[in-house]
């Protein structure tokens, strides 16, 4: 008996860990799996319950190191739930209602648009301002940095619809409420972030930063990945502020998810706030205040309460149940689809079915460049039979049937600069930046069709036009020997 009770804990221990190793074997054959399907280079991981937090950690950063619970990540548009209770605080204090229009707080926000005055704080959050990317341009190059600067651009702008009535997502919502908090609190957003937010949470790695691709201590460069092929890469310029410019740590994340699970940092945010920061909003389909309702499943009701984060170098998700507690964190240093891996890490954890990962890109990328080799063969073929076409063509300089001849090189001239026009709707010198960072694979087959389709009809126009004046050259007569 007395040896039995000798080794009873070490038993416990055993009959502990047999029971939590299958769950944490399955979070990581899931967090393995998306590596390989997304050529991720580091994953930073988290599953969390009630009671307990499954930690997972894969691969490397921009530096080499290995990824751990401590490394910092952009966590891009899941910033948008720090800023929401950066307004929500005020809130709790009296110093603003959700319901307030933004120009009682904004004296200098104005819009070429009468409706502007409608837009209240609470659509500000849930997307429904009538703020649209159709008539204000978000990838603007030089991009605008601070709150104040993207408010003051927005004077020669109208709204897509009208404050209220429909949602779209829209990133300058969350820069104006930036301005909002700034102005109401007399300090910098990330002051009043670090003070009010990450401090009391005791997310001492977290920060928040005004654009996209700004230098913070401690964060290495994250990569560009096509075809399996990872490389190290800054960040597309872009504004950030109040949007998507926290970086933070997998540690300090789990801080932030328990918060909004209602598990610490009770004090921070009324009971109230918190849940109208996690309910949908009137009109705003799954939006609520800087999260969004989601299903487990598909076609299933909402369930879970969950926000993404994209940045081309950058991805990461959140999600949690309010009903079971059962909530999953996930941080990427390269781009892919982290919300299919946090609800496979739920599902796994509650013993319901995972989704197949796949990525659509791999097949897209594989067609494009497929495509641009074989453009760039045949351009190459034009470039250097530029001499020899024009030789054979030079006695029909006048011949109706010569210009057609040259009408395919400069349509593929044409369209390649125009490329990035099929996935942006419009034609625009800054989504060709855009395009180089998301699709890059797209941009190199339009440089190649627009390069060296424009140097292949150049050189066929010049041969041509030398072999035109050599032929028209009298020919002179042979002198006589004496």
């Amino acid at each position: 008996m007395r040896s039995l009770r000798r080794y009873f804990p070490l038993v416990m221990l055993a009959v502990l860990l047999g029971w939590t190793a299958p769950a944490h074997a399955a979070g990581e054959r899931q967090v393995d799996a998306y590596r390989s399907v997304y050529g991720t280079p580091g994953v930073a991981a988290a599953v969390i319950d009630r009671s307990s937090v499954e930690t997972i950690v894969r691969g490397h950063d921009g530096d080499g190191n290995a990824v751990t619970a401590r490394t910092r990540f952009r966590i891009a548009s899941m910033s948008k739930s720090m800023t929401a209770a950066a307004i929500m605080l005020l809130v709790d204090r009296g110093r603003v209602s959700l319901d307030d229009p933004v120009v009682k707080i904004l004296r200098d926000f104005r819009m070429a648009d009468p409706r502007f005055t409608g837009i209240t704080v609470r659509q500000l959050l849930s997307h429904t301002s009538g703020l649209s990317n159709s008539t204000n341009n978000e990838y603007v190059f030089p991009p605008p940095r601070t709150p104040e600067e993207i408010v003051g651009r927005l004077a020669d702008k109208t709204l897509a619809a009208d404050p209220g009535t429909r949602a779209e997502y829209h990133n300058t919502n969350y820069s104006i409420a930036a301005r909002i908090v700034e102005v109401v609190s007399g300090r910098s957003f990330d002051d009043f972030l670090r003070a009010e937010v990450f401090t009391p949470l005791g997310m001492t790695s977290t920060a928040s930063t005004l654009g996209c691709s700004d230098g913070v201590e401690g964060l290495p460069s994250a990569y560009l990945v096509v075809l399996g092929v990872a490389v190290a890469a800054p960040e597309m310029p872009g504004m950030c502020a109040g949007n998507g410019g926290v970086v933070s740590t997998l540690d300090d994340m789990v801080r932030w998810l328990r918060f909004n699970q209602g598990t610490s940092g009770s004090g921070l945010l009324s009971a109230a706030s918190l849940a109208e920061m996690h309910t949908p909003q009137p009109k705003a389909g799954d939006h609520a205040l800087g999260w969004q309702s989601r299903s487990a499943t598909a076609g299933a009701p909402p369930s879970l309460i969950g926000h993404g984060g994209t940045l081309s170098t950058w991805t990461g998700d959140m999600v949690f149940s309010p009903k079971t507690g059962v909530g999953a964190i996930v941080l990427t240093n390269s781009g892919g689809d982290p919300g299919l891996l946090s609800t496979n890490l739920l599902a796994e954890r509650v013993g319901a079915a995972t989704t197949p990962m796949s990525n659509p890109l791999t097949l897209v990328n594989t067609i494009l460049l497929g495509i641009t080799v074989v453009m760039a063969a045949l351009l190459v073929t034009a470039i250097v039979r530029a001499r020899r076409w024009a030789a054979r063509r030079r006695w029909g300089a006048r011949r109706p049937w010569l210009v057609p001849r040259l009408v395919p090189l400069a349509l593929v001239t044409v369209v390649g600069a125009l490329l990035p026009a099929a996935v942006w709707g419009a034609f625009d010198l800054q989504y060709w930046i855009v395009t180089v960072w998301l699709l890059p694979l797209l941009a190199l087959l339009g440089l190649t069709c627009c390069v060296l389709g424009a140097v292949a009809l150049a050189r066929r126009l010049w041969f041509f036009r030398r072999a035109v004046r050599k032929t028209a050259e009298p020919l002179r007569p042979a002198t006589a020997d004496v």
